[in-house]
């Protein structure tokens, strides 16, 4: 959610905004947001004139009264309880007022920064850099899912049994290599400064609101039933919404902290042959970075947490490159945004393994997350940004290092976690 005042004394610059995003459609939300804040700011003086005039009659009554001057005191005792009652009229009028301001507010995009590149869909996004040496191999890759299938590690038939489409079984080394790629990825933050945190799987309907736009919501949030409760869909959720409603010294930040979670996701959208496997799945595990600062520090820590994972990446010998997210694939929230895409040995294309963000105070304003320094109090900013989401992450290290006999290299910085085994091999 923008400052309001932004609508007030610049409007047609939010405007604009929404048509470098491609949403026309809430242009008609600024004008109103605009007219309704007007009149509730009108509403507003009218009501606080009339507390002034409420307390001036108090204050008259006592010295009529002492005067004995009843007649004209007791008239101004009448005057009071008619301005008891149009104030309590004007109180109601703001309260609506405010909240079809806010609802609308809510729907308007947060303004994108100067160097976010225009375009309408992820089709338009700009690619920044490469990293790493694409590998050339005399020999072809196989699919995720027969790799993974031939190492006896993936067993999706039971999981569609138990659980549906989009579900799936890890079993033995196979396992136990995702699970090596979380452990690296948390110790991998903990070295770069970073406090680590499991934070609730689950959070409250006014966190998500806090959090992301309805569109996304609905797109992407599993509720409980019966329950005030939702999965979260990535660990930023229940990691912002710990701040929820508090003041921050100044002194405390920056706050970067790196968390694990579970992440649910009812991904609704189109499905082809890649998504035969593990590469769009309702349930994965993921290791994210979540960093709270002042709005002056804000470009400088976004360009360092999507390096912490090109980094992260390139420690595993994973060829990656940055790709700018144009105006039209910014969610609403964001001010900027870059995708890390790993490189498919099989497809000859990269994909997506990570995505990081900068919201500017657009969630601070949301949950009430301000910080206290000389100047007063001012809302934090807030970013975001993936270490690694397995399977995904998982999909490009065997792609990676698959060898001509079906085995897979294991990195030499996973192998300590996989009790010192440098290959995992396919059954006969």
């Amino acid at each position: 959610m923008i400052d309001i005042n932004i609508i007030r004394n610049n409007k047609e610059l939010v405007k604009e905004n929404i048509k470098k995003k491609f949403q026309e459609e809430k242009l008609v939300f600024v004008d109103e947001v605009y007219e309704l804040d007007k009149k509730y700011r009108e509403a507003k003086k009218l009501a606080d004139d009339l507390r002034g005039e409420k307390n001036n009659c108090s204050d008259n009554i006592g010295s009529l009264m002492r005067e004995g001057k009843k007649e004209e005191a007791m008239a101004l005792r009448t005057r009071v309880s008619e301005i008891d009652e149009k104030i309590n009229e004007i109180e109601k009028s703001e309260e609506l007022l405010l909240e079809e301001v806010n609802k609308r507010m809510m729907l308007i995009p947060n303004i994108i920064d100067e160097s976010v590149p225009i375009g309408k869909n992820d089709s338009e996004n700009v690619e920044i850099e490469r990293f790493g040496e694409i590998k050339e191999l005399d020999y072809e890759i196989p699919y995720h899912a027969d790799i993974l299938e031939s190492l006896g590690g993936l067993d999706k038939d039971s999981a569609g049994r138990t659980s549906g489409n989009g579900f799936y079984y890890l079993i033995g080394d196979v396992a136990r290599l995702h699970s090596a790629m979380i452990s690296y990825a948390r110790d991998f933050m903990i070295d770069r400064g970073f406090t680590y945190v499991i934070p609730p799987f689950m959070i409250r309907s006014d966190v998500v609101n806090g959090v992301m736009s309805f569109k996304e919501m609905d797109a992407m949030m599993y509720k409980i039933e019966d329950e005030d409760l939702y999965l979260i869909g990535t660990s930023e959720h229940s990691m912002i919404g710990r701040f929820k409603g508090q003041i921050i010294k100044e002194e405390e930040l920056p706050i970067s902290l790196t968390s694990y979670s579970p992440c649910f996701r009812k991904e609704v959208g189109a499905h082809g042959i890649e998504e035969r496997g593990i590469y769009r799945v309702h349930q994965f595990e993921k290791q994210e970075m979540v960093v709270l600062c002042k709005s002056e520090d804000g470009m400088e820590w976004y360009n360092k947490l999507w390096k912490n994972t090109v980094d992260y990446f390139r420690s595993l010998d994973i060829p990656v490159r940055t790709l700018e997210c144009c105006s039209g694939d910014l969610a609403d929230l964001k001010v900027k945004s870059c995708d890390v895409e790993a490189w498919s040995a099989r497809q000859k294309k990269y994909f997506e393994v990570g995505s990081c963000s900068i919201l500017g105070d657009a969630q601070a304003r949301r949950l009430g997350i301000r910080s206290k320094g000389k100047e007063g109090t001012k809302f934090v900013t807030t970013l975001n940004n993936t270490v690694v989401a397995s399977p995904r992450g998982l999909i490009a290290l065997i792609e990676n290092n698959y060898q001509k006999d079906g085995s897979i290299k294991i990195p030499k910085v996973l192998q300590p976690y996989m009790g010192g085994m440098e290959m995992i091999k396919g059954r006969k």
